[in-house]
């Protein structure tokens, strides 16, 4: 009888769970009471510790509401396999949350602006590229739109 391991399916499986779970700001425990199992054996699975079972893991997709594909990144193209990578990053989620909670588009857009000028600010430092001397945000100008 040979003894079942787990393998680099069961942890990219695994990895996925848990970075989409913090993305939608789930517990391990509200994801487990979901399916059934208690937070530890969320842990488990999320470390690739345990394998899921295909209904277990069906459920899991639903809850969290991507097809099953997604959690294992069968077929996908490189740049959003590195974006799950960005999330084991920490305090990756909390700004995106954050970023969801702006209702003004115009704003959301100007902190994105903002964002890409501090990286470009910060490229610049490291390459000798002249930097902006002002950057202007049109959410904080008088009359805007909220």
């Amino acid at each position: 009888m040979t003894v079942k391991s787990t393998t680099d399916v069961d942890r990219t499986v695994g990895l996925r769970t848990a970075t989409l779970r913090k993305a939608k700001g789930l517990s391990q425990t509200d994801l487990g009471q979901h399916v059934g199992v208690t937070f530890q054996q969320i842990q488990k699975y999320e470390k690739g510790a345990n394998r899921v079972s295909s209904g277990r893991l069906q459920q899991i997709a639903q809850f969290l509401e991507v097809p099953m594909s997604t959690l294992f990144g069968d077929h996908e193209a490189e740049e959003h396999n590195d974006a799950f990578g960005f999330f084991r990053e920490a305090g990756a989620v909390d700004p995106l949350r954050t970023y969801a909670t702006i209702e003004n588009d115009q704003l959301r857009c100007d902190v994105l602006q903002l964002v890409r000028s501090v990286v470009g600010l910060r490229v610049g430092q490291t390459q000798g590229v002249e930097k902006p001397s002002q950057i202007v945000l049109t959410g904080d100008r008088p009359n805007s739109h909220s």
